[in-house]
């Protein structure tokens, strides 16, 4: 996509894409609210990265998480409009050359069992399910 710019998002953005993820996100997190991604941008500001196209929309998203061992990703989401045309594919490249440039070597993502057509993205993006693992998760807050 010629058109596509990929870029960290700042704290104006937060509005706009909790927004987006309402309509391009499946599934919610409790962390899916201001003061949450919030405190991610102001942590690792280069963490969020968003895809606009040439007229600056908000296009997807994807967290790319480092905490020094591994490389987490997180909420990557394309508008149901604009699938299927190399977004995600973008992000993802992005990300993965962010972890590289931390020193990272491995990376994880966390995708929904019952998200049948995130499991082809993420196939075709040279990503695997690990069946010797499963997640465990304890909320820390009511």
């Amino acid at each position: 996509m010629n058109d596509l710019r990929i870029r960290p998002a700042g704290p104006s953005d937060l509005d706009s894409v909790l927004a987006f993820w309402k309509v391009a996100a499946e599934g919610t997190s409790i962390s899916d609210d201001r003061d949450g991604v919030e405190r991610l941008v102001a942590r690792d500001p280069e963490a969020l990265l968003l895809a606009e196209d040439g007229d600056g929309e908000l296009v997807g998203t994807v967290i790319a998480g480092f905490d020094g061992w591994r490389c987490h990703l997180y909420r990557l989401a394309v508008h149901p409009g604009r699938r299927r045309q190399g977004i995600g594919t973008a992000l993802l490249a992005a990300a993965e050359e962010r972890f590289v440039r931390l020193g990272g070597r491995r990376g994880d993502a966390m995708v929904l069992d019952r998200n049948e057509q995130a499991h082809h993205a993420w196939r075709a993006a040279g990503y695997a399910p690990e069946p010797q693992w499963s997640r465990w998760v304890k909320p820390l807050t009511d």
